[in-house]
């Protein structure tokens, strides 16, 4: 099957067709789904400002894409922000994968944007062919370059993917696609030894993540690539920044500046949130996943998004 990231765009900018499934993919098929949404909708367990969520991956084996819908399905907010690496381009250029679970995923954010949803999405390098649609609207959704947002509380954050501040993409892109295919190994390697944990009861575990705080290159990347992005903040004369890109959620302040990272849905789940006084935090989705997949394995019957109904963690919270 052939990537058109052309057909996408035009597709996903079409009004919504019959409940039968919406084809956003040119070639994908359309499977025939209950509608799940168009009744009276359950209670939000979580009522947020602004949502940041970036690094999804949708299109590669390694998305959690069933924990991503169940966070999407939980969460009410006035403000979505796709902060890039949504649809992994590199991936299906190699090789078509596109599951139920990945297209129900895009049907929920087009369906927020309906909804009333400001959903704004900032493209990154693994979904750059969507830069060549800047200031276009596809069904409900913007797509921009980078953008401001004011908290409720008056500051002011500049989202950007942060692509561009890593210095493998801008100097050497050939290297950075064989890191990302070394990178899909490392995820494949991870969930083959995190079946056989969960066969003996232990709890899911990050090889990656592990690799990457330990090995000293890494956390130096880590560290300068946060720099680079608080000190163009800086410039821009904001007084903080929302990125993705490096698989690591943070929150922290560096120099004066607020640097958040919100994470990915790859290994982290992990997104930003935004509470009414103007407050940031990390929302940790991995806890309550690993409980809903617990659930659906010991009650099959039981609906996905009722499972696994714990409190959700936050790994970073501003202070006052």
């Amino acid at each position: 099957m052939t990537w058109n990231a052309a057909s996408f765009m035009a597709r996903a900018s079409r009004p919504p067709r019959s409940r039968g499934g919406e084809d956003l993919f040119a070639g994908l098929p359309v499977v025939a789904r209950p509608p799940v949404d168009d009744g009276a909708p359950a209670p939000a367990r979580l009522a947020v400002r602004s949502v940041w969520i970036s690094d999804l991956h949708l299109g590669t084996p390694g998305c959690q894409a069933h924990a991503l819908l169940d966070f999407l399905k939980s969460v009410e907010s006035r403000h979505l922000y796709l902060v890039g690496d949504i649809i992994d381009g590199w991936q299906l250029r190699r090789s078509w994968y596109w599951p139920q679970a990945h297209n129900d995923v895009v049907q929920k954010l087009l369906r927020k944007a309906r909804k009333g949803t400001r959903v704004v999405f900032v493209p990154g390098n693994h979904d750059e062919f969507a830069r060549k649609y800047l200031g276009h609207n596809f069904g409900g959704i913007e797509v921009v370059p980078d953008c401001i947002h004011v908290t409720a509380d008056g500051r002011r954050l500049w989202i950007t993917h942060g692509d561009h501040f890593d210095g493998v993409i801008q100097c050497a892109p050939w290297l950075a696609h064989v890191g990302d295919a070394a990178y899909e190994f490392t995820l494949r390697l991870n969930r083959w030894f995190n079946s056989l944990r969960a066969r003996v009861g232990l709890p899911y575990w990050s090889l990656s993540k592990y690799l990457k705080l330990k090995v000293k290159r890494a956390v130096s990347f880590i560290g300068d690539f946060e720099q680079a992005v608080a000190r163009e903040a800086r410039k821009r004369g904001v007084q903080g920044v929302v990125c993705g890109h490096i698989h690591h959620a943070e929150l922290r302040e560096i120099d004066g500046i607020l640097y958040a990272n919100d994470g990915d849905w790859v290994e982290s789940l992990t997104a930003l949130v935004e509470h009414a006084d103007g407050r940031l935090e990390i929302v940790d989705w991995s806890g309550r996943a690993s409980s809903a997949r617990t659930a659906r394995a010991s009650l099959p019957d039981s609906d996905d998004a009722e499972a696994g109904a714990v409190a959700v963690t936050a790994v970073r919270t501003e202070t006052a």
